[in-house]
């Protein structure tokens, strides 16, 4: 018995002890923070540790942050960046390629750290993102260096924190504000090989077995004068693919105009027509709208007395007569023609639309401008 006990004693006093660790703020009072936004098609997410200032207003910056690369007197690294926040590693992440301040950096999660200096920094992304601060940076883990200059604020802020500004499209800066600092840098992407790569991932999906995403993909090409050939290929397949491909207006329309964007304007002429003939009223009234706001007057005016011919005396076909009279400055006769259809208007908004039309009319101005 007492030798069993021995050897359990011994056991015991082998093993590691293990401390349990209970929850707390992170040290130093310093608060977690996640921000995120998407730029374009691709989410930027960014983790960090937010130190305050804490009074120390005038030594934040080559004080408490040193400038440069400098030996923190713990780790392996002797010519460390700041951690550009405070703990672990401050990180960011891309979830598709992008254009930093100009440079390519590919998809991905990095630690960013920045080696501040008095007029300009220095922004580092490392694919090391899993060590806490920088005590162990090894620059041959950079993958980007961008230089920037940092800009003083007006206001203090507390709380070191990075906010999305500038944004358009396909385009934002990201700033890092702490103190009196202000430390900017543009990302950009490509949003039309990002869109086109989505759609190519999508068509393969459930989503591909429906006419109607095939069509939508090959009209984003048109619409953006972009990857004309693959719309090519999507507008075929929404019209003639197995199973799913359907000719209706739409699907021809598509075609048509990326085929005249190619230069193949009798194929595309033939095209519209055959899309023409299988069109409904309101596909073809609004497709002689967009000629009209195209100054293609005669052809939208033809088609929409020909659509008048064949459905007299509609809301939409009223409005088709007044938009054509018009481009041809016959603002007494499109009057009657409007009177008509505010009589017919199917709804509020309609009326009132109605009424501006009129009142165009009246004072002798195209209604088409």
């Amino acid at each position: 018995m007492k030798k069993t006990l021995l050897v359990i004693t011994a056991f015991f006093l082998l093993q590691p002890f293990v401390q349990a660790q209970l929850s707390t703020t992170p040290n130093g009072g310093n608060k977690k923070a996640t921000v995120a936004e998407r730029i374009g098609l691709t989410d930027v997410t960014i983790h960090y540790d937010r130190p305050g200032v804490k009074g120390r207003e005038g030594k934040i910056w080559g004080t408490l942050v040193p400038y440069g690369f400098t030996d923190l007197g713990f780790g392996t690294s002797k010519a460390a960046p700041w951690r550009a926040g405070a703990n672990e590693n401050t990180t960011i992440e891309f979830s598709t390629d992008v254009i930093v301040e100009g440079k390519n950096l590919a998809a991905g999660k990095y630690g960013f750290f920045i080696a501040v200096g008095k007029e300009e920094s220095i922004l580092i992304f490392s694919k090391n993102s899993t060590s806490w601060g920088s005590f162990f940076y090894d620059d041959k883990e950079d993958v980007l260096r961008v230089t920037v200059k940092q800009k003083a604020t007006d206001q203090s802020t507390e709380w070191l924190r990075y906010e999305f500004i500038n944004e358009t499209a396909n385009s934002a800066t990201i700033a890092l504000l702490w103190e009196k600092w202000m430390f900017p840098f543009t990302v950009e992407t490509d949003l039309n090989k990002n869109q086109a790569d989505l759609f190519r991932n999508e068509l393969k999906s459930d989503k591909g077995f429906d006419w109607k995403p095939w069509a939508q993909a090959a009209s984003w090409c048109a619409e953006n004068n972009t990857n004309l050939q693959e719309g090519l290929q999507w507008a075929d397949y929404a019209i003639s693919g197995q199973y799913i491909g359907e000719k209706n207006f739409r699907t021809l329309s598509i075609k048509s105009r990326l085929l005249a964007m190619t230069g193949k304007g009798p194929e595309a002429d033939a095209l519209m027509k055959e899309a023409l003939s299988v069109g409904s009223m309101d596909e073809v009234l609004g497709y002689a709208g967009k000629l009209m706001a195209a100054k293609k007057t005669k052809e939208a005016a033809d088609l929409f007395r020909t659509y008048y011919k064949k459905y007299p005396n509609q809301f939409s076909t009223n409005m088709g007569m007044v938009s054509a009279l018009s481009s041809e400055g016959n603002f007494k006769e499109a009057l009657k023609y409007a009177n008509a259809a505010l009589k017919q208007a199917p709804d509020e908004g309609n009326k009132k639309n109605v009424e501006s039309v009129i009142e165009k009319l009246k004072a002798g101005k195209s209604v088409n401008e």
